[in-house]
C-alpha cells in the first residue's frame, strides 16, 4: 500500500470536482482527484448533460430536415434510428474527455482512479479497478461524487426493456413506443429527443403540471409543442408496478390504467454517489437520496470535508456545479472567488428549449409586487424567420414604478444563450438594471437579441 500527502483531494472529476481542483490550484495547494473511471468528466461528460444534448442536437438537424420544403429538393424525408443519432454524441465525448485532460496535465494534479472511502477526516482509501490499495492524506477533502438516477427496489431494471437515463446510452435499437415515467427536466428532454425521432411516447407526470416551477405560460408552451408533436403526456399518475414482458413492458398505474410500450424509461429523480465513501467514518450524515448538507460555504457537520455538485442537491445543474465546486475551494483559502451559488439560469433542452431567470408571475402575484410584462414573439422576428424556427416567445416581467428587471423566460430557438443577456442586466445594481436598458441599446439585425428591444417596447406600451 503507498501513502501519498496533499493539501486538498477531491472526489470525482465532474463539474463540480473540476471547478475545487482548479482553484486550489491556483490558490498554490497540491492536488489529487480521484475518480472511478479512468478518464475525467464524470457523469455530467459520459451520461448526463453532455451526451443527452449532443443527442438533442441531432435530432433537432433531422427534425429540420424532414420539415423543411427547401430539402426536398435533395430528398425524400429520411429516418434515422437511436444508435445512428448516438454516435455523434460519442464523437462530442471523446473530444470533450480530451479538452478536459488537458486542464488536469497542464495544471499538474494528480488523478487516482479506483473507489475512495473515508478512512478518518484526513484520510482516504483508494481502491483501484485492479484491487490495488492507496491511501490518500490531506488538510482537506472536497466531496463532489455527482448523482445518479434513483431506482426504486421494487423495479427490475435488470429486465432488457427497461432502462434508466444512464443506461438508455446502451439502448441498441428505435422503440416504436415508449414509456418515459417522469416528467421533470430529463423526461422532458428524453420526450423532445425519441418523439423527435418518430417514437410514439407516453411521458407519466405525477402531478398535474409540467415543469411546474416555470412560467405557467411557458410550461402550457412545452405542453403544446409536446403534444403536438405525439407525445401523449397523462398527469397526476402514479405507478404500482411494471411488469416485464418478454418483447416489452406493461405499467400498472394506481388510476388502473395499463400501459404497453416497447420500453420503459425510468425518469423519476436521482441519488446521491454517497453509499461507497464510508461517510459514518467521518460523522457525515446523508439524507434519504444521498445527499450531503452543506452550509452557505459548501462545508459539510466535518470542517475539512467540503461539498458540490448533485451530491448536495438544488439545483443539480452542471453550470452551478462548477461555480459550487470553485466556491468550495475559496472557502477553504477563505478568499473572494467563494460565493454561494444562487442566480442561476435555467437551462432545459426541450425541443424547443426553455431557459429562465429570476421571478416567474405566480411568485410575484404571490408577493404582491406590482409588475408588467413585455414580449416578443419569435414568429415576428427576422432572424427566427431567417433561421425557419418561428416558434416561441422572450418574456421579460418588470416592476411596473421602477422598470427593474424581475425575471426572463424565453422559449424556443437559442432560449439557453439568449437568456444571458437578461441576466447580465439584471446583475448591474440601481438604474443599470432598468427596462430602459433594452430600449437605448442598439441591437445588431438581424439577431435572435433583438428580442429583447421588441420585448421592452411592448412592455412600456402597457404602461399607463
Amino acid at each position: 500500500m503507498t501513502v501519498y500527502n496533499y493539501d486538498v483531494v477531491i472526489l470525482g472529476t465532474g463539474p463540480a470536482g473540476e471547478g475545487a481542483a482548479m482553484n486550489a490550484v491556483r490558490q498554490g495547494k497540491r492536488v489529487a482527484v480521484v475518480d472511478k473511471r479512468k478518464v475525467v468528466g464524470g457523469n455530467c461528460m459520459h451520461l448526463g448533460t453532455i451526451p443527452s444534448k449532443a443527442l438533442r442536437h441531432s435530432v433537432r438537424q433531422i427534425m429540420q430536415y424532414n420539415t423543411n420544403p427547401l430539402f426536398r429538393q435533395i430528398g425524400e424525408p429520411r429516418w434515422f434510428s437511436f444508435p445512428d443519432v448516438l454516435k455523434s454524441a460519442e464523437n462530442v465525448i471523446s473530444k470533450q474527455v480530451a479538452a478536459h485532460t488537458v486542464y488536469y496535465s497542464r495544471n499538474r494534479i494528480d488523478m487516482f482512479c479506483g473507489t475512495a472511502s473515508f478512512l478518518d477526516e484526513r484520510t482516504v482509501e483508494v481502491v483501484t479497478p485492479g484491487g490495488t490499495v492507496e491511501r490518500l492524506i490531506a488538510d482537506q477533502f472536497v466531496i463532489a461524487t455527482g448523482s445518479r438516477p434513483y431506482r426504486p427496489l421494487d423495479i427490475d431494471f435488470s429486465h432488457p426493456r427497461v432502462y434508466d437515463s444512464d443506461t438508455i446510452l446502451s439502448l441498441t435499437h428505435t422503440p416504436r413506443r415508449l414509456i418515459i415515467y417522469g416528467a421533470g427536466v430529463i423526461g422532458c428532454e428524453y420526450a423532445s429527443i425519441f418523439s423527435g425521432l418518430g417514437v410514439l411516447v407516453d411521458l407519466i407526470d405525477t402531478r398535474d403540471q409540467l415543469l411546474s416551477f416555470l412560467d405557467d405560460e411557458i410550461s402550457d408552451a412545452l405542453s403544446y409543442h409536446l403534444s403536438n408533436n405525439n407525445v401523449l403526456i397523462r398527469h397526476n399518475e402514479e405507478y404500482e408496478r411494471v411488469e416485464g414482458l418478454e418483447h416489452g413492458v406493461v405499467l400498472h398505474l394506481k388510476s388502473g390504467k395499463k400501459i404497453k410500450a416497447d420500453a420503459l424509461l425510468w425518469c423519476n429523480g436521482r441519488t446521491g454517489n454517497t453509499d461507497k465513501l464510508a461517510l459514518e467514518n467521518v460523522g457525515i450524515k446523508v439524507n434519504s437520496r444521498g445527499q450531503v448538507d452543506v452550509d452557505q460555504r459548501y462545508r459539510t457537520s466535518v470542517p475539512n470535508i467540503y461539498a458540490a455538485g448533485d451530491v448536495i442537491g438544488w439545483p443539480s445543474l452542471a453550470s452551478a456545479a462548477y461555480d459550487q465546486g470553485r466556491s468550495a475551494s475559496g472557502s477553504m483559502a477563505e478568499n473572494d472567488s467563494s460565493r454561494f451559488v444562487d442566480d442561476v439560469p435555467t437551462g432545459i433542452y426541450t425541443i424547443p428549449e426553455i431557459s429562465s431567470i429570476g421571478k416567474n408571475e405566480q411568485e410575484l402575484t404571490q408577493a404582491k409586487i406590482p409588475y408588467e410584462v413585455g414580449k416578443a414573439f419569435f414568429k415576428g422576428m427576422a432572424r427566427a424567420q431567417i433561421s425557419n424556427e418561428p416558434v416561441g416567445m422572450l418574456k421579460i416581467l418588470f416592476h411596473r414604478d421602477t422598470l427593474e428587471i424581475l425575471g426572463v423566460h424565453c422559449f424556443g430557438y437559442q432560449a439557453s444563450e439568449i437568456v444571458h443577456i437578461g441576466q447580465a442586466v439584471m446583475n448591474q445594481k440601481g438604474e443599470a438594471n432598468s427596462l430602459k436598458y433594452f430600449v437605448n441599446t442598439t441591437f445588431n439585425y438581424p439577431t435572435m437579441a433583438e428580442a429583447y428591444r421588441v420585448a421592452a417596447f411592448d412592455g412600456l406600451n402597457r404602461l399607463f
